[in-house]
């Protein structure tokens, strides 16, 4: 009896898990699509991401499979050198295709290394985050 009740309770989580994996999201405010343009935040799925002095949130914008842009959202790394990140990742993905966008290599920026990593990181997991839920 509780044999059966285990593998019926496993069996259920198991199921329960799986089905999390591959819904897609809705209105989770990771993701969404307006007038054909896909926006990703990366605010939830980076929140383990940190710069120099905390998190690092994105918007990627993705039309057509390309990045159209990114957007540097609100955080407490240091202006004078985050304003070095912006400008020196501003354009860097735009035009690129998704899976080339995620390819590419992109050095750290010098004097600003943990905002410039958190961002290609926040990057690199919007970009995946779009390829697995489009």
């Amino acid at each position: 009896m509780n044999k059966k009740i285990i593998v019926s309770g496993v069996a259920i989580i198991m199921a329960l898990s799986l089905q999390s994996f591959t819904m897609k999201p809705t209105d989770d405010g990771v993701m969404k699509k307006e007038d054909g343009v896909y926006v990703i935040n990366t605010t939830k799925i980076g929140k383990d991401i940190e710069g120099y002095n905390g998190n690092t949130p994105l918007k990627i914008y993705i039309k057509k499979n390309k990045v159209e842009k990114i957007e540097f959202l609100k955080n407490q790394e240091t202006p004078k050198y985050f304003v070095k990140v912006k400008k020196a990742f501003q354009d860097v993905w735009n035009g690129l295709k998704v899976k080339d966008a995620k390819a590419k290599q992109v050095d750290a920026l010098t004097g600003a290394t943990f905002s410039s990593e958190a961002v290609i990181k926040n990057v690199q997991i919007g970009l995946e985050y779009y390829q697995k839920n489009k």
